[in-house]
């Protein structure tokens, strides 16, 4: 598409497939980032590195892939009180909800990206959030999507568009499609650059990628590969 899209990219697995996706679809890839006294604020390193080295994959990539911003979010640190932002146990809390969950994480991220992109004169916003595994996280569902993408079209007088590429997929047919956009290489570039795991952990390369290999979000990635080499793809 001839127009400009803004990617929310972390430098997790998910948001380093929806980027990939982006730069297959728009002409000019913009990239924001947040910085909210993550506990894995590794991510924000790997990130840096993702964005360096992607457009060696692909000579479009490379082309369409513009300027990165990285805001700093410091109310949540300051909220506290969940596994991202503090040393917390991670374990269901009392509310049914993971203690890994931030309240309102997506919410600010979505309203901070798209007076970014009011700014940047982008229409298109892509957030790598998925309801079929989303863990428990009520900001990831898609009518929290949609309510949000009403919400600031109205509030901005804007035509916003949000893309979710992964939002009824699981975590193997994650894999998948990136496998589909990029083939093994790109697949490989996943596994060893980018960083998913909930405590920051980049001390072994497991066939998935780096983590402990013990929190949520590593064995959600690790059931995923699982589905996904079954699957003969890989």
């Amino acid at each position: 598409m001839n127009e400009s899209a803004l990617v929310i990219f972390s430098g997790g697995q998910d948001s380093t497939t929806c980027l990939a996706w982006a730069l297959d679809r728009f002409n000019d890839v913009m990239t924001i980032g947040f910085s909210y006294g993550q506990r894995h604020h590794v991510e924000m390193d790997c990130r840096k590195n993702i964005l360096q080295d992607i457009g060696k994959l692909n000579p479009q990539w490379k082309n369409n892939l513009k300027h990165d911003e990285v805001l700093n979010i410091g109310l949540f640190n300051e909220i506290g009180g969940t596994a991202l932002t503090e040393d917390v146990e991670i374990s269901m809390g009392k509310n049914g909800l993971p203690t890994t969950f931030v309240p309102g994480r997506n919410l600010v991220f979505l309203t901070a990206a798209a007076a970014y992109a009011y700014r940047q004169g982008i229409r298109h916003i892509i957030l790598g959030v998925c309801e079929t595994d989303f863990s428990g996280y009520p900001d990831c569902r898609d009518d929290t999507i949609k309510a949000m993408q009403v919400a600031l079209n109205l509030g901005m007088e804007s035509r916003f568009v949000i893309h979710t590429p992964l939002m009824w997929i699981d975590k193997a047919a994650t894999w998948d499609l990136s496998h589909k956009i990029g083939g093994t290489p790109f697949v490989d570039f996943i596994r060893e650059q980018t960083h998913t795991c909930y405590l920051g952990d980049r001390t072994n390369l497991h066939p998935w990628g780096y983590g402990c290999g013990d929190c949520p979000a590593c064995e959600l990635r690790a059931n995923g590969w699982e589905q996904f080499v079954k699957k003969g793809t890989k």
